[in-house]
């Protein structure tokens, strides 16, 4: 595809910067773990989603602006740009919206797409367990069904944002004696429903943006249900899909961009000995290479988007692309700093680096690990033979 603006998207690139430089301070909310300014950023959505910058794909009767994938990726450049923070409900619009809209009936559309926009409700995801994380599909939590509701017993780990969430996409086991991908049904997880306990958990940066939720006997109706009974794997496989996508971006991710990590070399240059530099330099080029690399894979998969198409396993490619290249710039960024990158100081005025370099391990686990996207990437794109998966046909244990 052609990477240049045409004339109507450099018209539209300028209205989206224009309303960004308009609105700056409401957008450009500081440095901080997320907890702690939660309803700031709340605001700061429903500041881009009146001008239509959220659900810039989706579907105008939902919310959405009804534009194409390039718009999207013009108004996600626009916000890097001017270092807008990422959206508070980014789960929910790249993942359980999309999942939503394809999967759910027309009144669960209704009722929860607008609002997640918005961000009136923000949304997160159910998937992972301290005994099912990259084998998801070996879920143990239970889900019950009592006349025309279900209840579910269980728990789920390292669920981002949890503890602002109001609902979540819920994978849960409603049928132990199908083999494991079979037996698994998806609902909509009301969050401060009776029975939900959601545990902070304190990660290397210092922040909680990870949880434990534990569900003890938590009543969901069936309306909630998103599919068909037994027939979740399909759902999770689309909200999989767009959760790679969402992670991987077009390689500007998490604080670590080519315009950050531009200032840091432009601040750390003048005191960097003669005979460092050249190393320093050829690492440089070597991270902002592969950032246009990951941005052209971006681009790929934005064709693919353009015409109709699903997010599919090559958005596995950009996502272990782009976890890789964020460790690399970032261990960059604080090799930059030299002795600045201990004691907190950065003359270059970001402060970030410290913080992306201790994200950066939970960024290589979202959405799958590195040995995951590898297989993905052997057997679904390069058509090489799968593992051996003897547990694949049977039941699962303990459920």
């Amino acid at each position: 595809m052609d990477i240049e603006d045409s004339p109507e998207e450099a018209a539209f690139r300028a209205q989206v910067r224009a309303f960004v430089t308009e609105h700056r301070a409401e957008l450009a909310i500081g440095r901080g773990a997320a907890p702690e300014r939660v309803e700031d950023l709340k605001r700061a959505q429903a500041l881009l989603n009146s001008a239509g910058y959220v659900g810039v794909t989706w579907p105008t009767e939902y919310g959405g602006l009804g534009a194409g994938p390039v718009q999207k990726v013009i108004v996600d450049q626009e916000l890097a740009r001017a270092e807008v923070p990422r959206l508070i409900n980014w789960i929910g619009v790249g993942m359980c919206g999309p999942t939503i809209m394809r999967h759910g009936t027309e009144e669960q559309r209704r009722r929860y797409l607008a609002p997640m926009l918005n961000a009136d409700e923000v949304w997160c995801q159910l998937f992972s367990e301290p005994g099912a994380g990259s084998d998801l599909a070996g879920v143990s939590t239970r889900a019950v069904r009592e006349g025309e509701s279900w209840r579910v017993t269980g728990q789920k780990v390292w669920t981002t944002g949890a503890k602002w969430c109001d609902f979540g996409i819920l994978l849960a086991r409603t049928d132990p004696t199908k083999p494991k991908h079979r037996g698994l049904t998806v609902f909509v997880l009301d969050m401060h429903a009776p029975g939900v306990d959601v545990r902070p958990l304190r990660e290397m940066t210092g922040a909680s943006v990870f949880n434990e939720v534990f569900f003890d006997d938590v009543v969901v109706p069936d309306s909630a249900r998103v599919g068909e009974v037994d027939g979740g794997w399909a759902v999770a496989l689309t909200m999989l899909m767009n959760e790679r996508y969402t992670v991987a971006g077009d390689g500007t991710v998490y604080g670590a961009g080519p315009d950050a990590l531009a200032r840091a070399m432009r601040a750390a240059l003048p005191g960097l000995a003669e005979a460092a530099r050249p190393g320093v330099l050829e690492e440089y080029a070597s991270v902002w290479i592969e950032g246009l690399a990951c941005r052209m894979s971006g681009n790929r998969m934005l064709t693919a988007l353009s015409h109709g198409r699903e997010p599919g396993p090559e958005g596995s490619v950009g996502k272990l692309a782009s976890s890789l290249l964020l460790r690399k710039a970032a261990e960059l960024g604080l090799r930059l700093q030299a002795d600045d990158a201990v004691f907190g100081a950065d003359p270059a005025g970001d402060g970030a680096w410290q913080d992306v370099a201790t994200f950066a391990p939970g960024i290589a686990l979202a959405g799958g690990t590195t040995e995951v996207m590898k297989n993905i990437l052997g057997e679904r794109v390069l058509g090489l033979p799968s593992e051996p998966r003897p547990d694949k046909a049977a039941a699962v244990k303990g459920a």
